[in-house]
């Protein structure tokens, strides 16, 4: 798996060894719920909680392989079902070029899993196709 190398046990503050200060206290919700759940072991992140740390570019390093083998373990289960339109997909998909060009095994390894879904949603499948035209030298 790819996030074997992840202690889930442990939280993205623990692991980046950077604990991030308080939110002021007029911030947004999302401002708050991300510093507070970089402060949760990663065991203890819903599907959701992954979705708006990668969504927001935070603990990338440990999230996305996290995610990604989240995404290729349910994918059969998600194809099996028909109709895709699935948040996390979608968070991963539009990371950064960059992000991706630093990790390309990590790219492949989403190219794999969406090639194992069928029936996306158009919203998804555009993202698709924008991932792997970005990335189709590494893919």
């Amino acid at each position: 798996m790819l996030s074997d190398f992840v202690d889930r046990s442990r939280s993205i503050e623990e692991l980046e060894g950077d604990r991030w200060p308080d939110p002021p206290g007029d911030s947004t919700s999302l401002v708050r719920s991300v510093h507070e759940l970089r402060r949760r072991a990663i065991e203890d992140l819903s599907v959701e909680d992954l979705r708006r740390l990668i969504a927001q570019d935070v603990g990338l390093h440990w999230l996305l392989p996290v995610a990604l083998d989240f995404l290729r373990e349910t994918a059969p289960q998600e194809a099996a079902g028909g109709w895709y339109d699935d948040d996390l997909l979608s968070a991963a998909l539009t990371r950064k070029e960059s992000v991706w060009r630093s990790a390309p095994e990590l790219a492949r390894h989403l190219d794999g899993t969406v090639r194992m879904l069928t029936d996306l949603s158009p919203y998804v499948q555009r993202e698709v196709d924008e991932f792997r035209a970005t990335l189709s030298d590494v893919l």
